[in-house]
């Protein structure tokens, strides 16, 4: 079977919604990587396979998958015919970090309700001039997502200690564009190297490096479906040249930034484009 991929995404004049990502993979495989942002996922065709936070997890029929920001995940296609897929990616106004734990135990949410809802929610994105019945559908999906989540919230104010892994992941995200080496990331936060490394590794599940990747990967998607060229996006989301942007962005997105960068210029043309 021939490997097929296909993908349509956009950022839509709905406050809350960061981007919205159609795909149909038969072979393409997510490398493990992170977001900063919430993803809202429900699969229409196939069934995909992804970790969570060292746990398998999958998608089957009639869930809806929610995968908080910070949390490695990777994802490949359980079906012999790939999967068919439809993503929203959510600021952390529709639900807020103290949401994290509970998506993490449990981010695939069997609710016809809430699936219809969301599929509903697509489909007012897909049309511009629908903007007011997308806001009003978000805000009944937030709602509802958060009645999911909130029963498994730890009682009490209890706040997670700000170790040297964090420290590091804060310096990563300052230093998005310009990055870092090992040996000034060391020096300023006064710990040795390897160290550096295992530590954040154990807290997070994924190395640093990929940490920056993703997080740069997203920057270059964000930088694309504001109307930025390709060649210019490279050098703004902190990648060394155009060649290294698209190997990391095919990895991740499973498609080259030009043709991301189309399909979001065709949907800002309009739904018959």
């Amino acid at each position: 079977m021939v490997a097929r991929q296909q993908v349509s995404a956009w950022r839509p004049r709905v406050p809350g919604v960061v981007e919205v990502f159609h795909a149909h993979f038969t072979a393409h495989a997510y490398p493990l990587h992170v977001h900063a942002v919430w993803t809202l996922l429900i699969v229409d065709d196939g069934a995909v396979r992804y970790d969570l936070d060292r746990h398998e997890r999958g998608t089957p029929h009639d869930t809806v998958s929610l995968l908080p920001p910070h949390v490695p995940h990777n994802g490949s296609p359980a079906t012999a015919h790939g999967f068919r897929k439809r993503v929203l990616y959510l600021d952390r106004s529709q639900l807020d970090e103290s949401y994290i734990g509970p998506a993490v135990d449990g981010p695939d949410l069997a609710d016809p309700l809430l699936r219809r809802r969301v599929g509903q929610l697509h489909t007012a994105l897909a049309h511009p001039g629908d903007e007011l019945e997308a806001e009003s559908r978000l805000a009944l999906i937030g709602e509802q997502l958060r009645a999911h989540l909130r029963p498994r919230l730890a009682p009490g104010p209890r706040r997670a200690p700000r170790g040297l892994a964090h420290a590091l992941r804060e310096l990563l995200d300052a230093r998005l564009r310009q990055g870092v080496t090992l040996d000034e990331a060391a020096g300023l936060l006064h710990a040795h190297p390897t160290h550096l490394v295992r530590a954040f590794s154990a807290a997070f599940g994924i190395a640093p490096h990929q940490y920056l990747t993703a997080r740069r990967v997203e920057r270059a998607r964000g930088l694309l479906l504001d109307g930025r060229p390709p060649t210019a996006v490279a050098a703004e989301a902190g990648f060394y040249d155009q060649p290294h942007l698209t190997r990391h962005f095919t990895r991740l997105v499973g498609v080259t930034p030009g043709r991301y960068a189309r399909t979001g210029a065709a949907r800002g043309r309009g739904p018959g484009s």
